[in-house]
């Protein structure tokens, strides 16, 4: 099976730069969910704590339980509670969902600023607050999600805006329940669309990994992908001129090629709509169609690069690099490689 190599050069100059844009360091609350984006979770877990981060986002608890010892607080996004830890917060998505956890747990209630994903109504706050207090439980933070924030639109703007202006009710309610309440509402493109940061935490996920698109109309911080994918090879061969390569034959040679077959296919990441007529950063060309489990290259190389930014791949087959990463295999060997 292939191998995911992880610059931690990369991986540190991302979070300089995201530090200076944000103001500090300790302002940043690196998202892991789904195995961080493919990256892996503990791996990425224990560098960015040596590097200083405190926060981390996840989507479920037992992601939670996976990188625990080495954060400060820990944000759920979409699970309940079941394990009794000081250090978990969980997202209230839904009114529905306040009874669902169990007194004294610690919550930050999701507002609905206009993506219309998940998130309360602003205009049901207060009842929100008071339904919480009623469960007993300690609600510790307030958040909203920009839908649009990579591309240069009036979303974000107004989204922003709505944010800002349920602060202030949201300050004077939680007093009267003895909350000291944080504030978040920017993602990575989010943190990059103003000069000042005004959350008490950014969630910073794509752009840790280096991949962030943001619209040609605005700024893109350079910023450098984290991982590369590396296929091993499992037999080379010379296809003579006229003979065709893996299911169907949708190559032909046409003229003698060495091509090697590489331990690496859909079931590991690669995108099937690829077959045919990807190229990697090297110049080297897929030939035919991906398997389940190989690919084939006119390649003759023991170990080869298939991508250095999941941006490119995603290009080839109509996607964005957040899927790419997201559907690498769990069993991926994955190591540093400075």
């Amino acid at each position: 099976m292939g191998t995911l190599k992880l610059s931690r050069e990369a991986l540190h100059s991302n979070l300089d730069i995201i530090a200076q844009q944000v103001g500090a360091k300790d302002k940043i609350a690196v998202v892991l969910k789904d195995n961080a984006y493919g990256h892996g979770a503990v791996l990425i877990a224990k560098a960015v704590a040596r590097y200083g981060i405190t926060q981390a986002v996840v989507r479920l608890e037992t992601e939670a339980v996976e990188i625990a010892e080495f954060f400060e607080n820990i944000l759920i996004l979409a699970d309940f509670s079941t394990a009794a830890n000081s250090k978990f917060r969980y997202a209230i998505n839904t009114l529905d969902a306040i009874e669902k956890f169990p007194c004294g747990t610690k919550v930050e209630l999701k507002i609905d600023t206009g993506m219309h994903r998940n998130g309360i109504s602003p205009e049901d706050l207060e009842h929100a607050f008071s339904r919480m207090s009623q469960q007993g439980l300690e609600c510790v933070g307030v958040m909203s999600h920009f839908k649009s924030a990579d591309t240069l639109s009036s979303e974000w703007f107004w989204q922003r805006k709505a944010f800002d202006t349920l602060k202030e009710t949201a300050v004077k309610l939680a007093k009267s329940y003895g909350w000291n309440l944080r504030f978040h509402i920017s993602n990575s493109a989010g943190a990059f669309r103003s000069e000042h940061c005004e959350d008490d935490i950014v969630r910073i996920g794509i752009a840790l990994y280096g991949c962030l698109q943001m619209d040609s109309t605005l700024t893109q911080p350079a910023l450098k992908p984290v991982l590369s994918l590396y296929g091993n090879k499992i037999a080379t061969r010379t296809l003579r001129a006229g003979e065709r390569v893996g299911y169907n034959g949708i190559y032909e040679a046409q003229y003698d090629e060495i091509v090697s077959t590489y331990d690496l296919g859909y079931a590991n990441g690669l995108d099937r709509l690829a077959s045919n007529q990807y190229v990697t950063p090297e110049g080297i060309a897929l030939r035919g169609r991906i398997s389940m489990d190989s690919a084939t290259f006119s390649a003759d190389v023991d170990e080869l690069l298939i991508f250095n930014d999941a941006n490119a791949y995603a290009a080839c087959v109509g996607t964005i690099g957040y899927e790419i990463l997201a559907c690498l295999d769990k069993d991926l060997k994955r190591e540093w490689c400075d």
